[in-house]
């Protein structure tokens, strides 16, 4: 990160306590519209809707903390493409942003269940098996991760919140999968016996399709917005005025 960054303690904090909000949004949304209506479509309209506005407000308020990541994969593709700049992630703080994020969502499924009177943690039954769904995961993921990454090298990285929440309802709308497109939100919702749930056996294949995704965005990244500029040289005298 850059040398004006907030300490690393601050950012992780950051990141378990927006994935944390996220998930509890997820989740208890998806509780809340069950338990209003049973047509399947008005549920999928709150949960939605819920959903991405939980994304919008959260990176927008710590996104200059932390990043506003709230994704293992947005966090990896983040650290991938400037990796080489000297002002991104290390392998130490990605592996912090992760453990953050997974902590997060675990805790942000159970305080969702315990809010509508639930056990804190549930064994889903909910399977979620097949190869369009995977197929889904893994354009819902790619296009998440290619639309980040593009507006924050094209110098639009102010639009990336509300980028993100529309693209989300939008991916949730047209994916057969509901667009998890988050393994640390994916692997809590292990833990809810709710419709937003997913099987403990069917998360393995969702997590793979995501990273598949995750893989397609960053390759398309140049393809798309081209290689960021090399930083200028800086001449030997210019050097020797900047060392006084």
């Amino acid at each position: 990160m850059t040398l004006t960054a907030p300490p690393l303690p601050r950012r992780l904090a950051a990141e378990a306590v927006g994935t944390a909000a996220l998930a509890a949004v997820v989740v208890g949304s998806g509780i809340r519209a069950g338990a209003l209506s049973q047509d399947a479509g008005v549920q999928l309209l709150a949960n939605v809707t819920a959903s991405a506005l939980a994304l919008v407000v959260l990176i927008s308020v710590l996104g200059p903390v932390s990043g506003g990541h709230f994704n293992p994969l947005v966090s990896a593709a983040a650290w991938w493409t400037e990796r080489h700049t000297g002002t991104g992630l290390t392998v130490r703080e990605l592996g912090g942003y992760a453990g953050a994020q997974l902590a997060g969502a675990v805790a942000g499924t159970g305080l969702a269940n315990v809010m509508f009177e639930r056990p804190f943690l549930e064994v889903s039954a909910r399977a979620r098996d097949g190869a369009h769904l995977w197929l889904a995961e893994a354009v819902a993921t790619g296009v998440l991760v290619l639309l980040v990454l593009g507006l924050v090298r094209s110098g639009r990285g102010a639009f990336v919140p509300v980028a993100v929440g529309l693209w989300i309802a939008a991916a949730c709308w047209a994916t057969s999968s509901g667009a998890f497109a988050n393994p640390a939100v994916t692997v809590a919702r292990m833990f809810t016996g709710s419709g937003t749930g997913i099987a403990a056996g069917s998360v393995p294949p969702f997590v793979l399709a995501q990273l598949v995704g995750a893989a397609a965005g960053v390759a398309l990244l140049p393809v798309l917005f081209g290689r960021p500029a090399r930083p200028a040289a800086v001449p030997d005298d210019a050097r020797e005025l900047i060392a006084g």
